[in-house]
């Protein structure tokens, strides 16, 4: 049975990593070059980031289930304004959405892209950021990423004009869009 879970534990913050992990492999194999990918994308990664998010209290992780699988799941809150890039690799910062609501990210299972899972995480952070009194969510998506801009679309969500440079390395410089969607 499927069942949503807000990220509250250390094993809910490792499952969010690998199923960002293994999105970013299957999205982006083309886009990406292998060695950036098996240095940088492992599935450990973001543990740190979700376990601070969830610490911190203001980005909150929302993920879905079936039995004890990790099948997708969301970051959200509200938006990111005046973020210092630090150690990013771009600065997501969006001030002109202050008061919006962001989806920061959404990854599924890629062995079960195409079933749903996607869309329930969806409905339930739009639900949530609305019920929060946002006006709206922003999301940003990479342009490569055709098929999770399909998603968006379908979902509502439009490109606004804003995009950012990603800068992976010297020889590798993806672009970031911006899509909206009003409450």
């Amino acid at each position: 049975m499927k069942h949503l879970v807000d990220a509250r534990e250390e094993r809910h913050f490792q499952d969010m990593s690998l199923l960002h992990a293994l999105g970013w492999r299957a999205a982006y194999r083309d886009s990406i070059p292998a060695d950036y990918m098996s240095r940088e994308i492992t599935d450990g990664r973001w543990t740190p980031v979700f376990r601070q998010n969830y610490q911190e209290g203001v980005y909150h992780g929302l993920l879905l289930y079936e039995g004890d699988t990790p099948l997708c799941c969301a970051t959200y809150g509200p938006a990111r304004v005046d973020q210092p890039a630090g150690g990013a690799i771009c600065n997501f910062s969006s001030p002109d959405l202050a008061a919006w609501g962001e989806l920061i990210s959404l990854y599924g299972r890629p062995d079960r892209w195409g079933q749903g899972h996607g869309s329930i995480v969806m409905k339930e952070v739009l639900r949530r950021l609305g019920a929060a009194g946002y006006p709206g969510c922003f999301l940003y998506v990479l342009r490569e990423n055709d098929r999770a801009r399909r998603f968006y679309e379908k979902h509502g969500f439009a490109w606004d004009g804003h995009s950012l440079e990603v800068a992976l390395s010297e020889e590798t410089r993806l672009t970031d869009l911006r899509y909206c969607k009003t409450f």
